[in-house]
């Protein structure tokens, strides 16, 4: 597999609730577009607050997802994994990340969307991870939002 393709969604305002329910909504294109999808959040309370928020962010949709780690058979029957620590190697095909850093195991997945909250500290660490996978090869791109 080569470089993932990586994307920056970068938020104009320092809005905590806007970053997760943009990160709801790349999780919802990527599910209907048959994909496997690994969100991997920052800590336990922010993996809960995602889990709430994937069943209350638009009436219209619905994303199955389980936070992991949960049961074998549970997470390969459902698209959409959420969690603080390594994900499974099952979801690979887009990450999701909300954590501060680029995880380690970054290049075994296809395709990496970064949401970069508003607030300075957001921003510099975003620039941080930007750093880091243009380093190792990758080519990100920038999606002001």
């Amino acid at each position: 597999m080569g470089a993932p393709k990586v994307d920056f969604y970068t938020l104009g305002e320092p809005d905590r609730r806007a970053r997760l329910v943009t990160a709801c909504r790349l999780a919802e294109k990527a599910y209907e577009q048959g994909l496997r999808v690994a969100v991997r959040t920052a800590s336990a309370a922010e993996t809960a607050e995602f889990d709430e928020l994937l069943w209350t962010f638009a009436d219209r949709s619905f994303v199955p997802h389980v936070v992991w780690p949960t049961e074998p058979d549970v997470v390969a029957a459902t698209p959409v994994v959420v969690g603080s620590s390594s994900l499974p190697h099952s979801h690979r095909d887009v990450l999701i990340n909300l954590a501060p850093d680029a995880p380690a195991d970054f290049s075994a997945y296809a395709r990496i969307c970064e949401v970069v909250g508003g607030d300075e500290d957001a921003r510099k660490a975003g620039r941080h991870r930007w750093r880091t996978y243009r380093d190792a090869g990758c080519a990100p791109e920038a999606h002001p939002l």
